[in-house]
C-alpha cells in the first residue's frame, strides 16, 4: 500500500518564503554557528564521556550490523559513524568546521556539509543506504515532520531509519553537567516524548519495528554505574526514565507487493494419521506451492506415508525429507534450507492451527504489510482439549518475557505456525548462535532473529483445535528448563550488558 506525499504547506518544507522562513533560516545559522564553535573539542568531550557514548555505540551495533551502507544525518565530526564500521559511510552536517574535523579523523568516509532540512540539497543523496541515522538530531531540526516527509525519497524496502534521542526529564541534570564542564553545551532542543515521536512518525507513514530505552547512569560511578545500566535500567517502569531512546522504522511508501511462491514447511514425528489431511486442507497460494514434509524418526509409519501421499497427490507440489538430527528445530532448519519457495510457511503436522488460515499468512507477506508472520492461538476461545492448562499458563507468561525481552507486542511466541521470506531467514539464522543453541522448537530463534534484524513484525490470530490424532511431541519439563535457560540467556544479551 502506498500513499502520495503531499506537498508542505508554504515555509514548512517547501520554499522559504514569509517569517516562518526566515526564522527557520535564523535557526540554521543558530545551529551551524554553535557546532562551528565546538568543532575542534567535539572529541575531547566525547573522550571526556566515553562511557556514555560507548555504551550508546553498542546499543546501535544491536540494530546495526557491521559491514552496512549507513547514511548518517548530523554526523558532527564522524566518530559515531566509523565506529558502526560501514561498508559504505556517508555523513552529512550543517556545520562546515566539523565536516572539516570529520574529513581529517576518518578519510576512509565521505563527509559532505549539508542541510538536511532544505529538501534541494537532500535531493542529491541519491546513494542506496541500508540505514538512516539520526542521532540526537532531531532535538535540534527546525521541522521535524518535514525532514520525515523527505526522507522517504532516500529510502528503499530494506532501508531502516534509525533515531536516538535524550529523555526530556533528564535535561536539568544535563545543565548541570554543563555548568560543572562535564558535557559540551548544545542548542536549545525540541523534546519529544515517546508517544509523540510514535505518532510523528505513523503519521509521516513509517511502521516502528523497534523501540528501547537504554542507559539509567551515564557514567560509570566505580562499576555502580555498570550495574544499574545492566539490571535496574530493563525494568518496567524504571526504564521509561533511562537517557536514550532508540527507535526503528521503515517507510511504508516503500512497500510493494510481490507475487511470492511458496514452500509450506510441515515438520512430522508420529503424525501418520494427519498427513493426507495436511495436504488435502493446504490451499495453493501465489504462482507456485510446495508442500516440504520434515519427518523425524517415527514409530507409527509416518515417513511411509508421506511417500504414500507425495505419490498418491503426484498433481501437487509434494516433497518428503527425512531429518538425520532430531527436534522439530532441526527439522525447521533443514526444511529452511531444502525450501524452494520465496515465502516459507512453517505448519505443524498436528493441524491444531488449521491451514485453512495460511492465505492470510501469504497475503500479510505478499503485499508487504508483514515481513514476519507470527500466529497467535491465545486472542480466539480454543476448543477444549487443544491445549494443557500448564502449556497454556507457560505460553502466556513466555509471551509477556518475551514481548519484554525484544521490545514487540507478540501474544504467543510459541505457536509453531510461523512465516517469512526465505531470503530474510538467510540473514537471521546466525543469531541462533547468541543463544547457545538453547531452543528446542526453533521459535524463539525466528523472533529472536526477526527482531534483531528489525523486520515488521505481524501477528494473525487463529482458532486452536484439540488434535484428532496422535499425542503432543513436547516434553513439558525438559523442554520448558531449556526454554527457561534461554530467557536468562537472551535477557543479558539484549538488556543486560
Amino acid at each position: 500500500m502506498s500513499h502520495p506525499i503531499q506537498p508542505d504547506p508554504p515555509g514548512l518544507g517547501g520554499p522559504t518564503t514569509g517569517d516562518l522562513a526566515d526564522k527557520r533560516k535564523a535557526h540554521h545559522a543558530r545551529v551551524a554557528q554553535h557546532f562551528d564553535a565546538y568543532a575542534d573539542e567535539r572529541h575531547a568531550w566525547r573522550r571526556r564521556n566515553a562511557y556514555f557514548y560507548g555504551r550508546d555505540l553498542r546499543a546501535l551495533r544491536t540494530y546495526i550490523p557491521k559491514g552496512a551502507r549507513i547514511l548518517e544525518l548530523g554526523c558532527g565530526n564522524g566518530d559515531l559513524l566509523a565506529a558502526l564500521e560501514p561498508s559504505l559511510g556517508l555523513g552529512v552536517d550543517i556545520s562546515s568546521r566539523m565536516i572539516e574535523q570529520a574529513r581529517k579523523r576518518h578519510p576512509e568516509l565521505r563527509f559532505d556539509v549539508l542541510n538536511v532540512e532544505d529538501e534541494a540539497q537532500l535531493s542529491k543523496l541519491t546513494e542506496p543506504v541500508d540505514f538512516i541515522v539520526l542521532s540526537d538530531l532531531v532535538g535540534l531540526l527546525f521541522d521535524v515532520q518535514a525532514l520525515l516527509r523527505t526522507l522517504h525519497r532516500l529510502m528503499a524496502p530494506h532501508t531502516r531509519l534509525v533515531v536516538s534521542y535524550h529523555n526530556r526529564w533528564w535535561e536539568p541534570l544535563f545543565h548541570l553537567m554543563v555548568r560543572f564542564g562535564m558535557a559540551m553545551p548544545r542548542p536549545q532542543q525540541n523534546w519529544f516524548a515517546l508517544r509523540e515521536l510514535r505518532a510523528l512518525l505513523a503519521l509521516e507513514h513509517y511502521d516502528v519495528v523497534r523501540t528501547e530505552r537504554r542507559e539509567l547512569s551515564p557514567r560509570r560511578l566505580l562499576g555502580l554505574g555498570t550495574l544499574i545500566n545492566r539490571f535496574v535500567a530493563p525494568l518496567p517502569l524504571i526504564n521509561a526514565l533511562c537517557w536514550r531512546t532508540h527507535m526503528v522504522a521503515r517507510s511504508r511508501l516503500t512497500v510493494q507487493a510481490r507475487p511470492a511462491s511458496v514452500t509450506v514447511l510441515i515438520p512430522c514425528r508420529n503424525e501418520r494419521g494427519n498427513i493426507e489431511a495436511c495436504v488435502t486442507r493446504t490451499p495453493d497460494m501465489g504462482p507456485d506451492t510446495e508442500i516440504l514434509f520434515v519427518e523425524g524418526h517415527s514409530r507409527d509409519g509416518t515417513y511411509e506415508e508421506c511417500l504414500r501421499v507425495e505419490e498418491a497427490y503426484s498433481d501437487r507440489n509434494i516433497r518428503v525429507l527425512q531429518q538425520t538430527g532430531k527436534g522439530k528445530g532441526d527439522a525447521v532448519r533443514l526444511g529452511f534450507r531444502e525450501a524452494a519457495g520465496d515465502i516459507v510457511m512453517i505448519v505443524d503436522s498436528d493441524l491444531a492451527v488449521p491451514p485453512e488460515y495460511m492465505p492470510r499468512v501469504y497475503e500479510a507477506l505478499a503485499s508487504g504489510e508483514a515481513e514476519f508472520v507470527n500466529c497467535s492461538r491465545l486472542v480466539y476461545p480454543m476448543e477444549k482439549g487443544a491445549m494443557r492448562t500448564l502449556n497454556y499458563i507457560a505460553n502466556r507468561l513466555f509471551a509477556v518475557v518475551l514481548s519484554y525481552l525484544l521490545d514487540q507486542s507478540l501474544s504467543d511466541t510459541l505457536c509453531g505456525t510461523k512465516a517469512l521470506y526465505k531470503a530474510d531467514y538467510e540473514k537471521i539464522q546466525g543469531e541462533r548462535e547468541r543463544l547457545g543453541g538453547l531452543d528446542p522448537f526453533g521459535d524463539f530463534d525466528l523472533i529472536f532473529g526477526a527482531a534483531l534484524h528489525n523486520l515488521r513484525i505481524v501477528e494473525i490470530p487463529v482458532r486452536y483445535q484439540a488434535r484428532d490424532y496422535g499425542e503432543p511431541q513436547i516434553s513439558r519439563f525438559s523442554d520448558g528448563w531449556r526454554l527457561f535457560k534461554l530467557v536468562g540467556r537472551a535477557f543479558l544479551d539484549l538488556k543486560g550488558h
